[in-house]
């Protein structure tokens, strides 16, 4: 997120931090034991046993974590930045999109500044919809598909739905490791390098 205002605007209430910081934390927590299980090697990643174990733990405390965040969107104004207007949308990420790749290194001003009413540009509204609303949903259903495997279709088109729930779980975990890199990047295009890390400390844009 840039900050391009002289004022300091409060857009990050305590609920909403803990559950950044909580998330993020169990986020690393199933990359690290997830690549532990996927290519298990004592001499370089976690036990597998003590990592599916972590695994497991880790996965149930985010989907009580994603339960918060999802009802605190219902019941806060939170809910409101993820609501993307339709009219003119492509225009205006298009417009964002240039911004990041060309005018964010030229210094230009961003076209679409941090407001009350508006927390996310375009790419990022988009960004944050698709993960929080598709990708999170889906590695929660898989991880749950995989821990209690006889909720899964026993087989589709000759093949184990089983493996069918692996490789979704493992593709939307890319995908979040995937956004949470590109997200930690971003979050460096502020006033300083820093400056947008200070917002889950005080809850100031």
């Amino acid at each position: 997120m840039e900050d391009h205002t002289n004022e300091p605007l409060y857009l990050y209430p305590i609920w909403i931090r803990l559950w950044h910081v909580l998330n993020a934390l169990l986020c690393l927590t199933l990359i690290v034991t997830g690549l532990s299980i996927q290519f298990a090697n004592p001499t370089i990643t976690v036990r597998f046993n003590v990592a599916v174990v972590i695994h497991n733990i880790a996965g149930v405390l985010l989907s009580i974590n994603y339960i918060i965040f999802f009802i605190g969107n219902l019941f806060t104004k939170n809910g409101a930045y993820y609501v993307i207007e339709v009219k003119g949308y492509f225009k205006r990420l298009k417009t964002q999109f240039h911004h990041y790749t060309v005018g964010v290194f030229r210094k230009e001003k961003a076209p679409f500044p941090v407001t009350p009413d508006s927390k996310f540009n375009p790419l990022q509204q988009i960004s944050y919809v698709g993960v929080m609303y598709i990708i999170i949903p889906l590695v929660i259903l898989s991880g749950l598909g995989l821990l209690y495997p006889e909720i899964t279709v026993h087989s589709l088109l000759g093949i184990s739905g089983l493996d069918y729930t692996d490789l979704l779980h493992l593709f939307c975990g890319f995908m979040v490791t995937l956004f949470l890199c590109i997200h930690v990047y971003f979050c460096t295009f502020g006033k300083t390098a820093i400056s947008n890390f200070k917002s889950i400390v005080n809850g100031y844009h």
